[in-house]
């Protein structure tokens, strides 16, 4: 009788670790699906192609600027009507400005000069959840909508380089590439 109490006690824990590994694969797979919540909404914006005016006014590739945190060789940034309010006719951001509520700002990251890999994306509303202390909320999606950083972190891993001198509203686009 103990054997059959230690058997079924051992099939019970081996029941239950199972169940944790399949949830636990669940959850790893999840992060290879495609955005939910904000990070899909972030990444509608970054893929809509209305009413954005590029960095500069012009939407050729740019190479990595050595102050950059992104991997990726090229990249071209574009705003959108609300950000693009506060460019100057040279199609760079004026100094000292704040974004208002809508900016949306989208670097579109390329790991080749025709391979677009990664959205880069700050979109300022202030009454999301995921918003930081200045309303941005930062997006980090690859090209397909897979999340590579969660807006739910709040651009922990952004606002290091974001934060070096010369930003404006914690864009870097004057200071990398000038």
């Amino acid at each position: 009788m103990k054997k059959l109490s230690i058997l079924s006690i051992l099939a019970f824990i081996l029941i239950i670790l199972s169940m944790f590994m399949i949830e636990g694969c669940k959850h790893e797979s999840d992060e290879d699906d495609q955005a939910q919540g904000t990070d899909k909404v972030l990444y509608d914006l970054a893929t809509s192609s209305a009413n954005f005016t590029w960095y500069k006014n012009s939407d050729a590739l740019l190479d990595r600027s050595p102050l950059s945190g992104h991997q990726e060789p090229y990249l071209r940034v574009r705003y959108n009507s609300v950000a693009s309010a506060e460019l100057d006719s040279t199609g760079k951001v004026k100094q000292g400005i704040i974004f208002g509520e809508g900016a949306l700002v989208v670097k579109e990251l390329y790991e080749t000069t025709s391979k677009l890999g990664t959205y880069a994306i700050m979109y300022k509303n202030s009454g999301m959840a995921e918003a930081d202390e200045t309303g941005w909320v930062w997006g980090y999606l690859f090209a397909d909508g897979k999340v590579r950083v969660a807006a739910s972190e709040k651009g922990a891993s952004c606002r290091n380089c974001h934060l070096q001198a010369g930003n404006i509203d914690l864009t870097m686009m004057n200071v990398s590439h000038p």
